[in-house]
């Protein structure tokens, strides 16, 4: 049997569970290797699971997403990676239930990133994907034999599923070019580290409070658990001893019914389980039960050490010793948790050993941990911080005054926008939660500039926010990003008048200007960005009546105007809101404009009523309208049910126009 030695390894993920027992049992055993870790830092990792490494001369952190092809190529080169072991994954299954399409996000094409880093770079000796015992799919409850390693794969669940279609590629790229590839299937894992969303962690730290242990359906379903450093010297194993192409099983044969892990918790706690166990509705499916023949990876050497008993001591132990480790975790600890899913959505430092710098090079830069002295402390970072992109804009402008009015710390964004470097640059700088873009261009005085300004709009509009949205995600930031509705027209679907509005995932269909086109088509492609909410505002109007941006200045100005009914986001009611919506960490696309519509008329109506009693107007009409402009204009109605939704107290545009704008304003006396 040959024997395997790596010099450098990549081990993606290992701030999570499993791969922080594999890191840190490689960097204590083989000083003579280095260990380069790669973690987007998700919910369900933590910083601290690396403390024992942190102060090792042969182990650095690196935090970046899988996703980034720039960053991981970047990584194999600079750091002469010669093995990768690829832990990497979103896992909770309850989770892929509400959010599969990030569970594909991350195990496939995070996997695929991976897997053409390595082709291209051509010097990988190793490559080992960590798979789930979940791609066999359910055992039979009477079978005597396990899943062994050439079984049918026949996942049940999204989660699964993706792990299932990841060694697929990974099986292929070992195939077509040849790649070095190994890949194991686990059983269940438990012990220190474990984020509470799993089984054992979850009913130790109900236990701990006094709460009562949910099971999903009657708690029959059956699994297999491994102590965590019992999987980590597997691994080990695997590393020094598994042959390229072949597949290892990690499992034991020592199965229990869930019914009997929380059994078995209540009795470490002195509970009644009779009083102390709730049963709950099931998962849309539960797998009964999953079984390996884990015979293969024994023929290397490897057994089970830890018994079930000692295990479990040594968890509760760990758990009652620090139960703080993962902060407020009260959203994983219930029956069906979804947890919050993003890159970076949550960055957990120790609380003396982490630091933060930049790195530069080929690739994009993104943040680097490295080891610090005891004697310097992190620093803390504010519960808020913006970077603002858009400062001599309009809205721009307001979003700083709105954030110094609410105390929440912000700066404007320095790099343009199509320049990546300086994107980055500002945000290794800044190091914001949250990044607003209210730039781009609209034309000025109007939308006719950018008909014979196409390249410039197109360098802002679409590549510039892409560039923005593409940095972001890298970085682990939520984008809050202006756009606008006026990529609809009335339509025989939507007739004027007729209070069908468009909806948010309707598709746009008004070209008629230059501008709407570009808008439109960098929202199509922003919709594969999962970090971005999208705002469409429509004719913004606020309180400064003086402001020639305001759509109620302008249309007062005109010698002529339309009448035709709109939706219209008030600016003073909403502005706030999306500093709300960032707080909520909202995302996908919404109509941004206040419920209903107003024609030119009523609102020249409640100028002349409250500003202006002198005040006069004249209409023509569109076709008249289309000689004085060069590009038509989008006229519409937005349903704006879904904000109205997550906003109960937002006002009707009409409401809100007397209250936020001509009220406050009044030269007229009060009838």
């Amino acid at each position: 049997m040959s024997t395997f030695t790596p010099k450098n390894i990549l081990i993606t993920g290992a701030a999570g569970f499993i791969a922080s027992h594999v890191a840190n049992r490689l960097v204590r055993n083989y000083p003579e290797y280095k260990i380069v870790v790669l973690d987007k830092l998700d919910y369900c990792s933590n910083l601290k699971n690396l403390l024992p490494s942190n102060a090792s001369p042969n182990f650095k952190f690196v935090k970046g997403d899988i996703g980034s092809a720039d960053l991981v190529n970047y990584l194999l080169i600079t750091e002469n990676i010669d093995t990768i072991m690829h832990f990497a994954a979103q896992t909770h299954v309850d989770n892929s239930f509400g959010n599969s399409f990030e569970f594909t996000k991350n195990n496939i094409y995070g996997t695929h990133v991976l897997l053409e880093a390595c082709k291209v770079t051509g010097q990988i000796r190793r490559f080992i994907h960590v798979s789930t015992d979940e791609v066999y799919g359910e055992t039979d409850e009477d079978a005597v034999v396990g899943n062994h390693e050439a079984s049918q794969l026949l996942p049940t669940n999204p989660y699964s599923a993706t792990k299932a279609g990841a060694e697929m590629l990974v099986m292929a790229y070992g195939r077509s070019y040849g790649l070095p590839v190994i890949t194991t299937r686990g059983n269940n894992v438990y012990g220190p580290n474990q984020f509470p969303e799993k089984l054992i962690p979850k009913f130790i730290l109900l236990a701990m409070r006094g709460k009562t242990l949910p099971i999903h359906g009657d708690g029959s379903n059956v699994r297999s658990y491994l102590y965590c450093e019992d999987v980590a010297e597997a691994f080990e194993v695997v590393l020094h001893k598994g042959e390229v192409g072949h597949v290892y099983n990690i499992g034991t044969k020592k199965e229990r019914r869930v019914i009997d892990v929380a059994k078995d918790i209540c009795k470490l706690f002195n509970m009644d389980s009779d009083k102390s166990i709730e049963f709950v509705e099931n998962r849309p499916f539960n797998d009964q039960r999953y079984f390996l023949d884990d015979q293969k990876l024994k023929n290397l050497g490897w057994s089970e050490r830890t018994t079930w008993e000692e295990g479990l001591k040594k968890t509760m132990e760990w758990y009652t010793s620090n139960p703080n480790w993962w902060g407020d975790v009260s959203g994983a600890l219930i029956p069906h948790p979804r947890m919050l899913m993003m890159p970076g959505g949550v960055e957990r430092h120790s609380d003396d050993k982490s630091a933060e710098s930049g790195f530069t090079g080929n690739a994009n830069p993104t943040k680097m941990l490295v080891p610090a002295t005891k004697s310097s402390p992190s620093p803390q970072k504010p519960a808020l911080k913006f970077l603002i992109y858009g400062r001599t804009g309009w809205i721009g402008g307001l979003l700083g005054k709105l954030c110094e009015k609410q105390g929440i710390p912000y700066e404007y964004g320095k790099g343009r926008l199509q320049d990546r470097s300086s994107l980055v640059a500002d945000i290794l700088a800044v190091k914001p939660t949250h990044v607003f873009n209210a730039a781009g261009v609209t034309g000025r005085p109007n939308v006719d500039w950018c008909e014979s300004h196409k390249t410039e709009t197109i360098r802002t509009n679409v590549a510039g926010t892409l560039t923005l949205a593409d940095v972001c995600r890298e970085q682990g930031l939520l984008v809050i990003n202006y756009a606008t509705g006026c990529i609809f027209e009335y339509d025989a679907a939507h007739p004027e008048g007729s209070g069908i509005g468009f909806k948010e995932e309707d598709t746009p269909n008004f070209t008629g200007s230059f501008y709407s086109k570009t808008k439109a088509m960098v929202e199509e492609l922003l919709k594969e960005y999962d970090n971005v909410c999208t705002l469409r505002v429509r004719m913004p109007i606020s309180s400064d009546l003086n402001n020639p941006r305001n759509f109620i200045t302008k249309i007062s100005r005109y010698n002529k105007v339309v009448n035709i009914p709109n939706s219209m986001t008030i600016l003073d009611e909403l502005l706030p809101i999306s500093i709300e919506m960032a707080k909520r960490n909202l995302r996908g696309i919404w109509n941004f404009t206040n419920p209903g519509v107003v024609s030119h008329n009523e609102i020249l109506e409640m100028y002349r009523e409250y500003i202006d009693p002198q005040f006069k107007w004249t209409n023509f009409t569109l076709e008249e309208q289309a000689k004085v402009i060069v590009a038509p204009r989008s006229n519409n109605e937005m349903d704006a049910s879904k904000l109205k939704n997550e906003f109960p107290e937002l006002l009707s545009i009409k409401e809100s126009l007397i209250k936020y704008v001509f009220g406050p304003n009044r030269k007229t006396p009060v009838a």
